[in-house]
């Protein structure tokens, strides 16, 4: 993997919306060059061909339940409870001038 330069430093900052100073565009472009050369040696780690991805490495699984129609309430049941309503719907301060 070739070098980082400072202009894809300064770009990648840019991008990113942030100001560095030359003290940090040079420790970037260090540890950038480092992760990148990292990076380069675990793709051609042929012992990693057959790993299969992982997407949580606890191996857990979202539990979820049946979506199934229940007890519907009627509009008088709902507004019952509302500080204030005009029959139809929920009355609510004025927000927007």
């Amino acid at each position: 993997m070739g070098r980082v330069t400072r202009s894809e430093v300064e770009h990648l900052a840019m991008l990113s919306r942030l100001e560095l100073s030359e003290k940090e565009k040079v420790m970037y472009e260090s540890n950038l060059a480092d992760i990148l050369e990292h990076a380069q040696k675990l793709s051609n780690n042929k012992e990693l061909d057959n790993v299969e991805p992982m997407t949580n490495v606890l191996g857990l699984t979202n539990v979820f339940r049946k979506d199934e129609p229940k007890k519907e309430f009627s509009k008088q049941e709902l507004l019952k409870n509302a500080p204030d309503s005009d029959g139809e719907g929920f009355r609510v301060p004025k927000v927007v001038e």
